[in-house]
């Protein structure tokens, strides 16, 4: 069993800067595969970003070279630095993590992120 909680969150202005936060509980923290997805309103749940258990990384074209994922094993943590950010960014942002090679995935709550001036 995993529990993921997001944070960081908030309302920024176009151009700015966020960094959202995923804690996980559990054990085995270095083996699953982490990814942050979002979801706009009306519109359905897209990758935003991965980050496998050997620390590789893969992006969505819209967020390349913007966003970047972070995990550190030691703290149960996999951050998502948003750069650069469009008003089409504004979403809810989730956590998610699976094991490589299995179907079930772990969710967190979500946190809301709005870009707009």
């Amino acid at each position: 069993q995993v529990q993921l909680v997001e944070s960081g969150g908030g309302l920024v202005q176009p151009g700015g800067s966020l960094r959202l936060s995923c804690v996980a509980s559990g054990s085995a923290f270095s083996v699953y595969v982490m990814a942050w997805y979002r979801q706009a309103p009306g519109a359905q749940r897209e990758l935003v970003g991965v980050s496998s258990s050997g620390c590789m990384t893969h992006y969505a074209d819209s967020v390349k070279g913007r966003f970047t994922i972070t995990r550190d094993n030691a703290k149960n943590m996999v951050d998502l630095q948003m750069n650069s950010l469009k008003p089409e960014d504004t979403a809810v942002y989730y956590c998610n993590a699976r094991l490589p090679n299995q179907a079930f995935n772990y969710w967190g709550q979500g946190t809301q992120v709005t870009v707009s001036s």
